[in-house]
């Protein structure tokens, strides 16, 4: 029986160790067709893809303890972003009107943010400021894509503002 067990963890462990290493394969294929795409609305959506991987390894990494790997991570992925979303602005400059890419670049930044907001619940005070700084340029990047997808409008003038501009009239007179 002892026998049987050491077994079964045995191939457990190489079996974890298969996955890992497919993920890093993965990663890095991702990794290169993001920067090999030219077309600024694929690469947006390739990021999905790659986000999707590269969170999924600070996942693992965090369960493992390894800051170290997390940080790295979250900061390939910050220039990932970073580079996605200065593609989209040169293509595509008005992302009021061409969404593509804006609407999925920015609900995978949410995501991001999200995801490093519980990795900083959890790691060590020596690991923490480069991990801020990442969310602190994934939330500028955030409200960047907020802002090209929804441009501030100039305010009309309040009612107030137009009663108070016109001459004062006066109260009409009543008559006993």
């Amino acid at each position: 029986m002892a026998l049987w067990g050491a077994r079964a963890l045995g191939m457990s462990f190489v079996a974890l160790v298969c996955v890992v290493v497919a993920a890093a394969d993965d990663i890095s294929q991702l990794q290169a067709r993001f920067d090999r795409e030219n077309n600024s609305v694929r690469k947006a959506k390739l990021l999905e893809k790659l986000g999707d991987a590269q969170l999924e390894e600070t996942r693992r990494a965090s369960q493992a303890g390894d800051f170290t790997t997390i940080g790295l991570v979250l900061e390939k992925y910050r220039d990932n972003a970073r580079a996605a979303v200065n593609a989209l602005k040169k293509d595509h400059p008005d992302g009021e009107r061409h969404t593509g890419g804006y609407k999925q670049l920015k609900i995978h930044v949410n995501k991001a943010i999200r995801d490093v907001d519980e990795i900083l619940v959890i790691a060590p005070e020596e690991y923490r400021p480069p991990i801020e700084i990442v969310r602190r340029d994934l939330a500028a990047l955030d409200d960047e894509l907020l802002n090209s997808l929804f441009p501030r409008r100039p305010e009309a003038k309040k009612p107030e503002e137009k009663k108070s501009a016109a001459p004062p009239s006066a109260p009409p007179e009543m008559s006993p």
